[in-house]
């Protein structure tokens, strides 16, 4: 039986200056993403669109959830698996093109690249090997039109 979840936001711009929108130049990209009960993120275009580079752009946050949803699932399915993951650290990155005559584009592909230590060296292959179950399970990954790749390190530790 299926299931369906619905998620709600709210997106704010707050970079009128005075002028509003009367020239390209005459805006701030500054906006903030709420949902009820939880901390504000602050947001902008990226730096190359005129935007704040001490906020979050809605590419970083693309690249982001795709590393989220991952990780979430990995875990999931290591502890099911009965691999003991002690830290997990990913430092992913995206690509997106920008369409010369229309400015505007799309991601050509986004690489995970999670470090991840666990207990048990013997597990190091099964380990390896759930992080292409994670991608087939994750939702972001399964609504995306570009491919991710997986670049996975696990290292072992000793228990203690």
């Amino acid at each position: 039986m299926s299931s369906e979840h619905h998620y709600s936001v709210t997106v704010t711009w707050t970079g009128n200056l005075g002028e509003g929108t009367s020239g390209y130049r005459s805006y701030s990209r500054e906006h903030e993403v709420a949902a009820e009960g939880k901390p504000a993120v602050p947001g902008s275009a990226d730096p190359g669109f005129r935007g704040d580079p001490a906020r979050w752009n809605p590419e970083e946050l693309l690249v982001a959830s795709l590393s989220q949803c991952h990780m979430l699932w990995y875990l999931h399915l290591c502890s099911v698996n009965g691999i003991v993951v002690t830290s997990y650290v990913d430092e992913p990155e995206g690509t997106m093109v920008v369409d010369a005559g229309s400015g505007g584009g799309r991601f050509s592909e986004v690489t995970l690249r999670p470090t991840v230590m666990i207990t048990t060296p013997s597990l190091h292959a099964k380990a390896l090997e759930l992080h292409a179950e994670a991608n087939k399970l994750c939702f972001i990954a399964n609504s995306t039109n570009f491919p991710i790749h997986h670049k996975p390190t696990i290292l072992d530790c000793l228990k203690g």
